[in-house]
């Protein structure tokens, strides 16, 4: 294993399991403009149509999606969704409650870090989260690639930074490892070329917490392969 992929899983093991990391999520609340209470955070909460808001005891917060505040010994935020919005809640005895504090992931296996190929070309598809909810998604290409010989294509989309993001699930989903699984990959140089290190497979925030609403992979980025690498399981 590389020291610059023993850094990676360390710094994917602080992002999940710190005291407000991805892991403690417990609870996302939807809203209306109508104010309700929530057995797990204080006050009557509502929304403007832009962000969470809050009266009674928690009169003053207002948390547009993305922004968060410490509130006692748990962390508040607002969400957003296709112009729902929502209020999550961060409790550090999540994991905990939940039975889970580890993940379970395949030996690091330098084969399965090849070259692909990006070719920007935008595909619409039509996609399902966790909890149902319909929409449709623009990727903004595809990168090709191989593995033992065998073609392979994911949808991606392109991030902020210039790097590519993937869902994906493979013929080990479900059994072997968590039904589906996240990759990003790095700028594609000029040429389009860009690694693709499925060691750096990761599971999406869904394992962790039932209060995530993440979006399944496309049925194109079903891999027809194993991927014996990467996050497998939440242990």
């Amino acid at each position: 294993m590389t020291a610059a992929h023993r850094q990676w899983i360390a710094d994917r093991d602080h992002l999940t399991w710190s005291p407000f990391g991805t892991a403690s999520l417990a609870a996302t609340h939807w809203l209306t403009p109508h104010e309700q209470e929530f057995d797990d955070v204080d006050g009557r909460w509502s929304t403007d149509g832009e962000a969470a808001v809050g009266t009674a005891s928690a009169a003053g917060l207002r948390l547009a999606p993305g922004e968060k505040v410490r509130v006692g010994e748990r962390m508040l935020g607002g969400f957003a969704r296709d112009g729902a919005v929502a209020l999550r809640v961060w409790d550090p005895e999540a994991p905990r409650r939940r039975g889970i504090s580890a993940i379970e992931r395949a030996a690091f296996d330098p084969s399965w870090s090849v070259t692909g190929l990006f070719t920007a070309t935008a595909v619409g598809a039509s996609t399902e989260a966790v909890d149902g909810h319909r929409a449709e998604t623009v990727y903004d290409g595809a990168v090709t690639f191989e593995h033992n010989g065998t073609p392979l294509t994911l949808l991606v989309r392109q991030l902020d930074d210039g790097g590519l993001f993937a869902p994906l699930a493979d013929t080990t989903s479900g059994t072997a490892s968590y039904p589906f699984r996240f990759l990003r990959l790095e700028r594609p140089d000029a040429d389009g070329r860009v690694v693709v290190d499925l060691n750096r497979a990761y599971l999406p925030p869904c394992a962790f917490s039932d209060h995530y609403v993440c979006v399944f992979p496309p049925p194109e980025n079903r891999l027809p392969v194993a991927v014996t690498a990467g996050e497998l399981r939440v242990v």
